[in-house]
């Protein structure tokens, strides 16, 4: 079993930052790639950002590409994701979720599908 606990998310101005983390607890030690994902009202759970755990190279979506960041400390078992310059699109629970075992492939860990634990998920919310 695998715990992941989100926090950093609250409400901020538009152009304006805030940073999550993702602690992750329980059985990690195969963990593959950690990721985050985010769900306004009414919509689908959307890829945002991932990481790989063993070479740390990250990949993201087009939508948050050149103002989130996705970072990794191995040894904290944490993953941060950066967000700068927010806009109110960017609101949305924010989830983390970690995929253990082999490494995925660039459409595999863009989708739901290509993780195997969440968190519980981080409200995000942009006030224009």
């Amino acid at each position: 079993q695998v715990q992941l606990v989100e926090s950093g998310g609250g409400l901020v101005q538009a152009g304006g930052s805030l940073r999550l983390s993702c602690a992750a607890s329980g059985s990690i030690f195969s963990t593959s790639a950690m990721g985050w994902f985010r769900q306004a009202p009414g919509k689908q759970r959307e890829f945002v950002a991932t990481i790989s755990w063993r070479s740390g190279l990250p990949y993201y979506a087009n939508a948050v590409k050149g103002r989130f960041t996705i970072s990794r400390d191995n040894a904290k078992n944490t993953v941060y994701l950066q967000m700068n310059s927010l806009n109110p699109e960017d609101t949305a629970v924010y989830y983390c979720a970690v995929g253990l075992g082999v490494s995925r492939t660039v459409s595999a860990v863009q989708s739901v599908g290509g993780y195997d634990y969440w968190g519980q998920g981080t409200q995000v919310t942009v006030s224009s």
